[in-house]
């Protein structure tokens, strides 16, 4: 089973799937392959497979993705084979995603899936944590302020949207949500 996070960027999606991993163990994270730069402490094939573009576009051509797209100017991509894996040892893989791979996951209907769309509670606190982060130059703020309200319009397409108001509301409801779901795909299995 697949867990679908999305959100804008900034929203507080790593730190809620960090929660979800200390509270989870069982559950494993999707290793997602990018061409953008690896960002400072960030570690090949643990947080990303950092690709050239034309590496990328050799494993499009071999249909290696499930999904993958362009997004800020770099690609991104979910391989098959690293969800085939962690499919096979955990009851379900967490992806987080934007929501054009969401979209891209959700028409493999032969695979079980549960998606969750993190909100930011305004774009005026998304703005704050984006500046707080201070990864991004006043340009790419704007970028990702713009395209976080056309996310904003699909959050309705998801299973579960939860506010990030504040991390003990998010991490409760985050917690709910997934024993919610291991519990009823317990369920189906008997």
């Amino acid at each position: 089973m697949l867990i679908v996070i999305s959100g804008p960027s900034g929203v507080g999606k790593g730190t809620l799937i960090h929660h979800i991993r200390n509270t989870f163990p069982q559950l494993v994270v999707s290793t997602s392959a990018t061409t953008r730069s690896p960002r400072p402490g960030e570690i090949e094939g643990v947080d990303y497979y950092f690709l050239s573009k034309k590496a990328f576009q050799e494993k499009i051509d071999d249909n290696a993705f499930l999904e993958w797209c362009l997004v800020h100017t770099n690609y991104y991509g979910t391989l098959r084979s690293d969800i085939e894996a962690k499919c096979q040892q955990a009851p379900a893989v967490i992806i987080e995603i934007d929501v054009q791979g969401a979209k891209k996951i959700r028409a493999h209907t032969h695979i079980p899936q549960y998606h969750v769309f993190i909100a930011p509670p305004s774009l005026t606190e998304l703005e704050n944590r984006l500046r707080a982060r201070k990864t991004d130059t006043d340009i790419a703020i704007q970028k990702r302020l713009t395209e976080a309200k056309q996310e904003l319009r699909e959050k309705n397409n998801y299973n579960k949207i939860i506010i990030n108001n504040t991390l003990t509301q998010s991490y409760s409801e985050i917690d709910n949500t997934i024993k919610d779901i291991l519990y009823h795909k317990e369920h189906l299995n008997e």
